[in-house]
This record gives structure tokens, C-alpha cells and sequence, in this order.
């Protein structure tokens, strides 16, 4: 997930804890979707759809810390 802030993000890790929070449900998000879709975990389709969500709009919340963090 954005290759091009990598260095930032590896920063951002470090001194961040709010970032950090999101970077990590972010990705428990996308462990459990792949795990819900892929049958390895039980989930309706309403389950999937709503963390699906959740984790688009943590990726928006994650883009914008970067997008602040590399103009400052």
C-alpha cells in the first residue's frame, strides 16, 4: 500500500501512534476479508461489504496523514 511513501510511512510507524493505529486495523481489515472470502473464515455478504468500507475509508484516512506529512 503506497509504494511511493514508503520511507514516510516507515517514519510515520515510529512517532505516530494514531497513524499506526490506522495502519494496523488496515491491515487485520484486509487479513479478515481475504481470510471471510476466501472461506477460511464464516461471513455473509453484508459482514464483508460493511469492513470493506471500513477499510477504504481507513486507506483515505492513511492517504491524507501522507499527503499532509510529505508537504510539510
Amino acid at each position: 500500500m503506497f509504494p511511493e511513501f514508503r520511507d514516510l510511512i516507515t517514519e510515520l510507524k515510529v512517532r505516530d501512534s494514531h497513524f499506526v493505529r490506522l495502519f494496523h486495523r488496515h491491515n487485520e481489515l484486509d487479513q479478515q476479508i481475504k481470510n471471510m472470502e476466501s472461506g477460511i473464515e464464516p461471513a455473509g455478504d453484508m459482514v464483508i461489504e460493511h469492513m470493506k468500507k471500513e477499510k477504504l475509508q481507513l486507506k483515505d484516512q492513511l492517504y491524507a496523514i501522507l499527503l499532509r506529512e510529505s508537504a510539510a
